[in-house]
C-alpha cells in the first residue's frame, strides 16, 4: 500500500475521533449493560474497552517513544507499507462488517476484571493522547521510523503501518462492544 503520508493520517484521525464518539455513548449506560455478557466466554462492553487500554498502554509508549527519537528533517511526503505491518493492519481491519475471532494474549484478556466506569474513561484519554500522536507524525517520515510491536521487541513495523495496525484494532473491538448491547 502506498499513500500520501497527510492522507494517511487524516483517514486515521477521523477513525479516532469516530471511536472516541461511540465509546463516549457508553458512558450514558447502566453499569449492568457494561458489564453484560452472551455468555462467559464473550466479553462484556468494559471488557472490550479495558482490552484496548491494556493495548493502549502499550503502543502508545512505544509510538511517542519513536516520534521523540526521531532527528532527521528530511520526510517523504509518501507512505510506503511494509508487507507485514500491511498484513497485520489489513488483518484487523473490519471488511463487510465481519469480525474474525482471534485469540487474545493472556496479558491483553480482561476476562474476570474488575472494571468500572472510569476504564471508559481512560480509554477516552488515550484516545486524546493518540490523536495528539498522529498530529506530531505529520512533521515525521511515517516509512523509516520504526516501532517495535507488543508481541515481540524483534519485529518492528513502519510507524504508519502501527497506526493503521492500532487504530484498526480499536475500530473492530468497538464493533464488538457495540454487538454486545445490541443482542442483548
Amino acid at each position: 500500500m502506498q499513500i500520501e503520508s497527510n492522507q494517511l493520517i487524516e483517514d486515521l484521525l477521523s477513525r479516532t475521533e469516530g471511536a472516541s464518539k461511540a465509546v463516549r455513548k457508553f458512558r450514558e449506560l447502566s453499569m449492568d449493560q457494561l458489564h453484560f455478557k452472551r455468555s462467559a466466554e464473550e466479553w462484556s462492553i468494559l471488557e472490550c474497552i479495558e482490552h484496548l487500554n491494556l493495548y493502549g498502554d502499550y503502543y502508545l509508549v512505544e509510538i511517542e517513544k519513536q516520534i521523540l527519537a526521531q532527528k532527521s528533517k528530511t520526510k517523504s511526503t509518501t507512505f510506503k507499507s511494509g508487507l507485514i505491518g500491511n498484513y497485520f493492519a489489513n488483518l484487523m481491519l473490519v471488511k463487510n462488517g465481519k469480525l474474525t475471532r482471534m485469540k487474545s494474549p493472556k496479558d491483553k484478556n480482561p476476562s474476570h476484571s474488575k472494571l468500572t466506569i472510569t476504564t471508559i474513561d481512560r480509554f477516552l484519554k488515550q484516545q486524546e493522547r493518540l490523536k495528539s500522536l498522529l498530529i506530531q507524525a505529520r512533521s515525521i517520515d511515517l516509512t523509516k521510523t520504526k516501532t517495535a510491536i507488543s508481541l515481540t521487541k524483534y519485529i518492528t513495523l513502519r510507524l504508519g503501518d502501527t497506526f493503521r495496525f492500532f487504530i484498526y484494532h480499536i475500530e473492530r473491538h468497538i464493533i464488538q462492544a457495540e454487538r454486545v448491547l445490541e443482542n442483548k
